[in-house]
């Protein structure tokens, strides 16, 4: 058999570290055991698979997880109405929101990078985990006191309660507020991920993300029952100022609540991770970041390859040195390392091995990420308008204006957040269900099922806008104190929406596990490109909803519409184009992040 050759590109490799996959033509098993070390290598520096910690140690070490989530729930469910409130107009509020996919897509993978090399006596993840919350708590102050920021350099002087125009400061500090929130919670969200997985052995994997899971559902429960109350300004009267008044007190005393709950958690995570910080002289392994292993067969060399072998280190055919026969391993020396760190640690490198590792991916992953991509394009617009179409469409109220109209507008944002409150419980239900589900039916069905029901949800929005409107021109003033069939429907839709929710979070990044299990390039880089497939969704639905729906004279309705179409158009084509897969292989994986 012809020898092969392989091209390892990547810097921070020892002789023993090298991870391989399978190289010989014959079918031999891959040269690492299933703890992932290389057979015969005595380094397990760092090694994250031989700790094992208690079940009190794990469930205090991602308390994190709830405090970050508790500000993200809170983000969802008011900011879009709020920035309104300061006069931005609907057509360009889902602007403000583009910072998240662009940061989800830089930020996170970069900071998993450094933190994967941090030297800190405190550890790899803590440090980050605690700058990102500092980031957090600043971001959310900021974005709580944006009225008041605003009225000190150059806003109107005018009491909040008569003036109705634009407070440009006040939009341009939410706005970097906003943003900077996005950034702290990236920074924080990989490093927390990565410290479950290196306090839990590997027996503790599904335990572990089950409490990382239930963290984040209490963060949710807590963070929109702090956005559906409307009681805050009461409670802490000291926080309406001229320029803030009710609506905004609540905002603002809900944040400084979420910057409270936030320090206990990062305080508890902290203080009760025990992890080891990483020693200078420490290398580390290839990660799933870094391009796929360049394999090509040893007899297709031609003469230059041969006369022109890089600076390195070699191991030709079987000897001491190598642990695979017939093979040739090239590990470029520290010198050349040092040469490529400003390329290899930069944002840059980044999104292009994400993009260069697409072409090695198995060919049904062509389908998943297609499936995903409009899966995304239906639930964004969810996010960025569910409670702005509850105080617009469903309470026929208006942000920008005073009396009732505003009244009715503030008690729409606070019942859709008691909406989302519910769609989280039934999120968090549904997840322990997935599971026997996709044994049942399979990933496939479950899958396309829930963007059907998505289809029916959203185009529904349509029909109880419709009905409201009819409500309000008869004169029904149901819209502040009374329950209606509109609004219960509403509330319903929001709850039902927690069930395609818990799938879409869970079953595609199951999919990509099973489907990439045997690719060289190893899971976290096909779960890596599965990202992209998220936030470019994102960014388009950020850049065209506002303009889209201002298409159709405003509101939330057309962007709606058009999400339902993508559902439909995802669930036809996962019914078509997925793969079908063995029912009885599924394992559960969580994809997502905070949020």
């Amino acid at each position: 058999m012809a020898p092969k050759e392989i091209r390892i590109p990547y810097k921070h490799l020892d002789q023993a570290q090298i991870e391989l996959s399978t190289v010989s033509g014959t079918g031999e098993s891959n040269s690492r055991p299933d703890n992932g070390e290389i057979a015969g290598s005595g380094n397990n520096n760092n090694n994250a698979n031989a700790n094992r910690n208690s079940l009190k140690t794990l469930i205090l070490s991602c308390m994190i997880a709830a405090g970050v989530q508790f500000g993200w729930a809170l983000q969802l469910s008011l900011l879009t109405p709020y920035i309104q409130t300061l006069g931005i107009e609907h057509a360009f509020s889902s602007f403000i929101w583009l910072c998240g996919p662009i940061t989800g897509l830089v930020v996170q993978p970069l900071v998993g990078v450094w933190s994967d090399k941090c030297h800190s006596k405190y550890g790899r993840r803590r440090p980050f985990i605690l700058a990102g919350s500092l980031m957090i708590c600043l971001a959310v102050t900021i974005i709580g006191f944006s009225a008041d920021i605003g009225y000190l350099i150059g806003d109107t002087h005018e009491h909040c309660k008569i003036y109705q125009g634009t407070r440009p400061w006040a939009a341009v500090v939410f706005v970097i507020g906003f943003w900077m929130l996005d950034l702290a919670n990236n920074t924080v969200q990989g490093p927390a991920r990565a410290l479950l997985a290196d306090l839990s052995g590997p027996d503790q994997r599904d335990s572990a993300n089950a409490i990382f899971c239930s963290w984040i559902a209490v963060g949710n429960i807590l963070g929109f029952s702090a956005g559906a109350s409307g009681e805050w300004h009461r409670w802490f009267p000291f926080l309406t100022t001229k320029a803030c008044c009710e609506a905004c007190g609540n905002l603002k005393a809900a944040f400084l609540v979420a910057v409270v709950f936030l320090s206990l958690c990062t305080a508890v995570t902290i203080y009760f991770a025990p992890e080891i910080s990483l020693s200078p002289k420490s290398t580390q392994q290839a990660g799933d970041t870094a391009p796929l292993l360049h394999i090509q067969e040893n007899e297709s060399r031609d003469s230059k390859s041969h006369n022109m072998k890089p600076e390195g280190i070699y191991a030709d055919g079987y000897n001491a040195e190598s642990p695979i026969p017939n093979a040739s391993i090239v590990v470029q020396s520290p010198k050349m390392q040092d040469q490529h760190d400003s390329f290899n640690d930069g944002p840059g490198a980044v999104l292009v091995n994400l993009l260069t590792s697409m072409r090695h991916l198995p060919p049904a992953m062509n389908s998943v990420l297609l499936v995903m991509a409009l899966s995304w394009l239906s639930w964004f617009p969810f996010f960025l308008f569910d409670t702005d179409w509850m105080g617009r469409e469903v309470y026929q109220g208006d942000p920008n204006a005073k009396g009732t109209k505003a009244a009715a507008y503030h008690k729409g944002v606070q019942e859709g957040a008691f909406g989302l409150l519910l769609n989280s419980i039934v999120l968090g239900v549904s997840s322990l269900f997935i599971e026997p589900l996709c044994r049942w039916m399979g990933s496939k069905n479950i899958w396309a099922t829930s963007n059907f029901i998505v289809f029916v949800c959203m185009a529904s929005t349509a029909v109880i806008s419709a009905y409201a409107l009819s409500e309000h021109h008869r004169g029904i003033q149901y819209m502040i104190g009374n329950v209606s069939s509109v609004k219960a429907a509403s509330v319903v839709l929001f709850a039902l929406l927690g069930f395609p929710l818990a799938i879409t979070y869970s079953v595609p990044f199951s999919v990509t596990a099973e489907l990439t299990a045997d690719a060289g390039g190893g899971q976290g880089l096909s779960i890596g490109v599965l990202n992209l497939s998220i936030v470019i969704p994102q960014m388009i639905v950020a850049l065209g909803a506002g303009p889209w729906d201002a298409l159709f004279g405003g509101g939330n309705v057309p962007a709606f519409v058009l999400a339902s179409v993508f559902a439909l158009a995802a669930g036809i084509i996962a019914v078509i184009k997925l793969p079908h897969l063995s029912r009885t292989t599924y394992k559960p994986a969580v994809g997502h992040g905070f949020g």
